[in-house]
């Protein structure tokens, strides 16, 4: 299956970006109007997260998504045949906090949120570090995409670890300098073990693993924003969050990145992956104090 779905994907990223943003277009007229997909809970989230905005202004933010949605997507096909100066043309950050950090000997977790394109930063951040970075992924079912998408990912020498090996590769991968790349807003699986905190003015469960590591392992923590500045260019900024002994406080470094997230989120409301159920769990007085 795979030498006959690579090579049609290979055919397809060699389309100028113009004609494969007419098709991102055309799939995401479909995904919202036509197949509907998880439109429910986007609105549902969108409602939750901006409630002062009117239906109208909803709908304007939705549409956008999709469109960042199918792009991502599409700019990920790209990936297979696109060239390392045409990347770098499109692609800029900062890396001054971050260099710091390296000087000072520290290895760093690299905290982020479900934003458009993590393709791209993923390159970008592999490419440009004088450290290993590390990647956490989630395989795909299918063998064939899997193979496919992992060698993209793996372009410029991200060191990918799947999260169901996670805890077996960690004597392998975390013996050197590294910077691990993690996408820290997803819901942990059992809400009593997360961070409580309000996330857009809604009690929301934090994965308190980030944290837990950093503190662990003497890790620096950065918080990476996305910004979209136009279709197919990004720029990506990079904070510092807190040095290694820095945050004491249960919670304490996850609520800086909770409140760095909202407020990237806030600047461009359609870049964020909607579609996840990030309201999913409803708040428990057994699960602790909500932490401000």
């Amino acid at each position: 299956m795979y030498y006959i779905i690579y090579p049609l994907l290979y055919l397809l990223s060699l389309l100028p970006f113009f004609i494969l943003y007419g098709i991102s277009n055309f799939i995401a007229f479909l995904l919202y109007h036509i197949i509907k997909y998880r439109k429910e809970v986007v609105f549902n989230n969108l409602k939750i997260a901006f409630p002062t905005k009117t239906e109208a202004e909803r709908i304007i933010i939705a549409k956008q998504f999709y469109r960042y949605f199918t792009d991502t997507f599409i700019e990920t096909i790209k990936f297979i045949s696109l060239s390392k100066k045409q990347f770098l043309k499109r692609t800029t950050g900062s890396f001054e906090s971050i260099n710091e950090l390296i000087a000072k000997g520290y290895n760093i977790n690299l905290l982020a949120g479900h934003q458009f394109n993590w393709e791209y930063v993923n390159h970008f951040y592999s490419y440009k570090l004088s450290i290993p970075f590390v990647g956490i992924y989630m395989p795909i079912t299918n063998k064939a995409f899997n193979k496919i998408i992992f060698n993209i990912r793996k372009r410029y020498g991200t060191i990918l670890v799947g999260a169901n090996e996670f805890k077996s590769r960690m004597h392998e991968v975390f013996t050197g300098r590294y910077a691990l790349g993690l996408a820290a807003d997803q819901n942990p699986a059992n809400p009593s073990l997360g961070y409580w905190m309000n996330f857009f003015g809604r009690p929301t469960p934090f994965l308190a693993g980030p944290e837990k590591g950093a503190t662990k392992n003497n890790l620096a923590s950065v918080y990476v924003s996305f910004k979209k500045v136009k279709r197919g260019y990004y720029h990506f900024e990079s904070s510092l969050l807190a040095e290694p002994g820095m945050h004491t406080k249960k919670g304490e470094l996850t609520l800086l990145y909770k409140n760095k997230l909202e407020q990237t989120i806030q600047e461009d409301p359609a870049n964020y992956l909607w579609s996840h159920r990030r309201f999913k769990y409803e708040y428990k007085e057994e699960y602790g104090v909500i932490i401000e």
